[in-house]
């Protein structure tokens, strides 16, 4: 049963839940030869919860939930990012824990200054529509497995990829996706593209119109 039309509290309540919501969040995707090279590093761990091809990506910066607005507000203040794109590498392999547990597993990417500056130029763009800065430290990284306590003891992955690396490759767009949270495993929509600079493309960014934001279904809870 729907909310009284005596009571426009109780009304407005049901509107906000009812609102889509898109998890949003900011990232470098790399070339297709680099992903699969961590595709094939991805072995040797009981239990581990590996990334797909779709799902490899350094992130810049994780937004979270936003209404329709907010997300169309997001992605014209990235239109107007100015940045050169970034030559890296993938070097060595870490983990992120949580309570004492190994939680992430990742490939680090290096160099870190002008992956660094990007990410504060990212924020500074974002500040601009109301999204509070980043306070936790940066560390750019391309997510390689997800860990429960399940999951088998990560010092021999460890030592077996810690000299990971690859050959220099260009980031050359920043790409706002929506993270759709699903039984398998999240899945992410590239929203809109964003080149870097140094380019031979235009300057400007590839979004999705307004009506193709509103059109995306909610995230599942």
């Amino acid at each position: 049963m729907g909310p009284s039309k005596r009571d426009p509290a109780r009304r407005g309540a049901y509107v906000r839940r009812a609102m889509p919501k898109h998890r949003l969040f900011v990232a470098l995707r790399p070339p297709r030869a680099i992903r699969a090279e961590l595709l094939g590093a991805m072995h040797g761990l009981a239990a581990a919860r590996w990334q797909s091809d779709e799902q490899l990506h350094l992130t810049l910066r994780f937004i979270g939930e936003v209404d329709r607005h907010r997300a169309e507000d997001i992605a014209a203040a990235l239109g107007v990012l100015h940045a050169p794109a970034v030559t890296a590498r993938i070097s060595g392999v870490g983990i992120f824990e949580r309570q004492g547990r190994p939680h992430t597993l990742w490939a680090g990417v290096e160099p870190h200054a002008p992956l660094a500056a990007l990410h504060r130029k990212v924020d500074q763009c974002l500040m601009r529509v109301g999204i509070a800065p980043e306070t936790r430290a940066f560390t750019p990284h391309i997510t390689l497995a997800r860990l429960n306590r399940s999951a088998g003891p990560v010092a021999p992955f460890l030592a077996l990829h810690g000299d990971l690396a690859s050959a220099p490759f260009l980031f050359g767009h920043v790409i706002l996706f929506e993270s759709e949270l699903a039984r398998g495993g999240s899945r992410y929509h590239p929203v809109a593209r964003y080149p870097l600079e140094n380019l031979d493309t235009s300057a400007e960014a590839t979004a999705l119109t307004s009506a193709q934001v509103a059109a995306k279904p909610p995230s599942s809870p």
